[in-house]
């Protein structure tokens, strides 16, 4: 295990960077709408557009990565997703903005896909779990950190995008000069919805399902807490506290799939985000703290979903499935990210603040509902197999 993830050191350091400027350009975004007077609904619009950019860079990147490389392919998506950032800062519109987001969530989906199929072509059954939470930690650890960077110039200048951008630049450095050899890249054997779908139901209902209770809990969450009258650092600690939630739990969570049958785990994490979800609405009542709280447990086990679910179903794959199936899960992941933002939007407008809670509750229940059927209807797979069921 300690070999596979030293042979990946260079990816980590170059997830790092980019989720430090993809997470305080994303809560940026969020700050800055409600200061430019931007409707909810038109702020959950744009938050949608960089999941629609998801989507399609999912679909995407496999053929890219398959004609140039990962490195390549890592780098020409880092450059560009650096861009966008700047151009934030230079049009301050709605539509501009919902327009740069596409571009950097085409961007993200690449750069997933190739550092998800790097990872799984270094993984077995037994450490898969384990290596993928490793990964979760990074982002998480990139994201939370990030949150903290808002507070090093006026949200209303154009100074953060500009960091931003950098930050992202910079995650090109370890990659490039990395002597580690990096996977094959011979043409990936397709894999598409229908195939991913009999393959491995649960990984893929659970990754539409994890997508939008994710990029709900990740994109509105500097929205919620301005509509519950937060300030800035107070925003800045409760996005934080609910990534660091997830970077808390991922260890022993993936650590735990690598023991147990690794839908058992799926089921109860998603049932207690669910529960978490209604808790915290409960502790917005009360004190700050006590929010804070909840919303880290909510990290906890809301974000270590989107492993639990990739390390599923690549249990049933072989290596050269693995670049087809991440770009299909995370087309899948996509389009259920595409609806969180909104969806909570929607409900917010018609329930108050309470609306962002019932969003991610409920679409954890559904997974876990769903995931114990699955269970009824196939046995577990025994941890030493290696080829597809």
């Amino acid at each position: 295990m300690l070999a596979a993830i030293t042979s990946a050191w260079a990816l980590f350091v170059g997830l790092g960077m980019l989720m430090l400027g993809n997470g305080l350009q994303n809560s940026l975004l969020g700050i800055r709408a409600g200061q430019e007077a931007f409707s909810t609904e038109a702020t959950g619009l744009i938050m949608a557009g960089y999941y629609v950019g998801l989507l399609a860079g999912a679909f995407v990147t496999p053929k890219v990565v398959g004609n140039v490389g990962h490195v390549r392919t890592f780098a020409a998506l880092a450059s560009t997703a650096s861009t966008a950032a700047l151009v934030h800062a230079v049009f301050v519109d709605p539509w501009a903005w919902g327009a740069m987001r596409m571009v950097t969530g085409f961007c993200y989906a690449g750069l997933y896909v190739v550092a998800e199929s790097w990872l799984n072509d270094r993984a077995t059954n037994e450490t898969r779990g384990t290596l993928l939470s490793v990964y979760m930690v990074v982002v998480l650890g990139g994201l939370a950190a990030s949150q903290f960077l808002l507070t090093l110039a006026d949200t209303n200048s154009f100074v953060l995008f500009v960091l931003a951008s950098v930050l992202v630049s910079m995650a090109l450095v370890p990659i490039s000069v990395s002597v580690v050899p990096t996977p094959d890249f011979t043409a990936p054997e397709p894999l598409g919805l229908r195939s991913l779908y009999r393959t491995s139901p649960l990984g893929m209902v659970g990754a539409m399902g994890t997508g939008m209770a994710n990029a709900a809990l990740f994109s509105m969450s500097a929205v919620y807490a301005g509509t519950i009258g937060l300030t800035v650092p107070q925003i800045a600690v409760l996005v934080s506290v609910n990534i660091v939630g997830g970077m808390a739990f991922q260890w022993p969570i993936g650590r735990l799939s690598d023991k147990l049958d690794r839908r058992r785990v799926l089921t109860v994490v998603t049932f207690a985000a669910a529960l978490a979800a209604v808790a915290a609405s409960v502790a917005a009542r009360g004190e700050t703290l006590a929010l804070y709280a909840m919303m880290f447990l909510l990290g906890g086990t809301s974000f270590p979903m989107y492993s639990l679910c990739i390390a599923h179903t690549n249990d049933y794959l072989t290596p050269k499935q693995m670049v087809s199936a991440s770009g299909t899960l995370m087309m899948v992941g996509g389009a259920g990210a595409i609806f969180g933002p909104i969806a909570v939007s929607l409900l917010m407008r018609e329930m108050g603040s309470d609306g962002f809670f019932v969003c991610i509750g409920a679409v954890h229940a559904s997974i876990g509902l769903f995931a114990l059927y699955r269970m009824v209807r196939r046995a577990p797979l025994p941890l030493a197999l290696v080829t597809p069921e």
